[in-house]
C-alpha cells in the first residue's frame, strides 16, 4: 500500500460524519471537565461570600454547563447531516407543536430550578423536607433535579417541578422544641420547679451545642417556655423547653435534650400523660357470660 492510498484512506476516514461526531463528543466533554475544573478552583480560591453558597451557585453553572454543551452537541451533529439551526428555528412552530407536549415537565423544571435558586430556599449542604416526605442533606442542586441524600444513605432524586414545600432546617436559627406531657394528677408548681432545673442542667451539659454570640455567650439559652397546653389531646398537662442551637448540631441537642427531659421525669417519678383506652365487651360476648 502506498503513501498515497494511506493518505486517500485517512481522507475519507476524516471525512465521514461518525468521525466528526466522535470527535466532537470528545472535545464537547473535555469542555466540560475544564471548564467545571475552572469553576471548582476559582471558588475555592475565593471566599468574598459564604462557603455554602459558593457550593450553590458551582453546582448550577456545572448542571447549566452540561446542559447547553448537550445541546450545542446535538445541533453540531444535526449540522453535520445539513440540518442547521436556521432550519430548526424556521420549522419551530411545527416542531413546538409536537415537543411541546412532551416538553412541558422539563420546561416546568427548568423555570422552578432558576426561581430555586434566585428566591434561595435552599443551599447545599442544608437540611431539608421536600413536600413533607423526603428528609435529608441536598446533595445538588441542578436545573432540572434536586438531590437529596436521606438519612439512610438513600440519594433521592426530585424533578424542580414537583417541589410543592420545603422545610429548611439550615436558616441561620435552629431552635430546639421539645414538649413534655405529664399527667393531670401532677402538681404544675411541682412540674415547673422541676423543669427549671433541667433547664439549668441542660444549659450546662449541651453548652457546646448552643449558638453563641460575638462575645460567646449563647444567644438564647435553654429555658422553660411554659405551659403550652392545658389539655393536650385529652392526655394531660403540655410544658415545652426551647434552645437556639447551631445549624449543624441541631439534631444531637434535640436528642439530648429529649433523654436529659426523659431521665428527669423518670427519676422524680412523674407519671406523664397516658391514653386511657375503656373496652367494652361485645353484646354477644356479655349475652354468652
Amino acid at each position: 500500500m502506498s503513501i498515497r492510498d494511506i493518505w486517500d484512506y485517512f481522507e475519507k476516514f476524516w471525512d465521514h460524519p461518525v468521525t466528526h461526531i466522535v470527535i466532537g463528543g470528545i472535545l464537547t466533554f473535555l469542555l466540560v471537565v475544564i471548564l467545571r475544573r475552572i469553576i471548582h478552583s476559582f471558588f475555592k480560591r475565593t471566599s468574598f461570600i459564604e462557603e455554602k453558597k459558593e457550593k450553590t451557585i458551582e453546582s448550577m453553572l456545572n448542571s447549566l454547563i452540561k446542559y447547553i454543551a448537550t445541546f450545542g452537541f446535538i445541533v453540531y451533529v444535526l449540522g453535520l447531516f445539513g440540518i442547521h439551526a436556521g432550519n430548526i428555528l424556521a420549522g419551530a412552530g411545527v416542531l413546538g407543536i409536537i415537543v411541546g407536549f412532551g416538553a412541558q415537565s422539563l420546561v416546568k423544571d427548568l423555570l422552578a430550578g432558576m426561581f430555586l435558586l434566585y428566591e434561595r430556599q435552599l443551599e447545599k449542604g442544608d437540611w431539608v423536607k421536600v413536600n413533607d416526605t423526603y428528609e435529608g442533606l441536598v446533595e445538588e442542586i441542578g436545573l432540572r433535579f434536586l438531590k437529596v441524600r436521606q438519612w439512610s444513605g438513600k440519594l433521592t432524586t426530585i424533578g424542580n417541578g414537583q417541589i410543592r414545600t420545603i422545610e429548611n432546617y439550615n436558616m441561620e436559627e435552629m431552635r430546639v422544641i421539645e414538649n413534655v406531657s405529664v399527667s393531670f394528677y401532677e402538681d404544675p408548681k411541682k412540674i415547673f420547679a422541676l423543669l427549671e432545673d433541667t433547664v439549668e442542667r441542660l444549659n450546662t451539659e449541651l453548652d457546646a451545642y448552643l449558638k453563641k454570640d460575638l462575645t460567646g455567650n449563647p444567644i438564647e439559652p435553654f429555658q422553660l417556655y411554659g405551659m403550652s397546653s392545658l389539655n393536650d389531646q385529652f392526655h394531660g398537662y403540655q410544658y415545652t423547653v426551647t434552645g437556639l442551637c447551631n445549624d449543624l448540631l441541631y439534631f444531637t441537642a434535640a436528642k439530648e435534650t429529649r433523654r436529659i427531659l426523659a431521665e428527669t421525669m423518670y427519676e422524680n417519678g412523674i407519671m406523664m400523660a397516658e391514653q386511657q383506652i375503656n373496652y367494652r365487651n361485645r353484646p354477644e360476648d356479655q349475652h354468652s357470660s
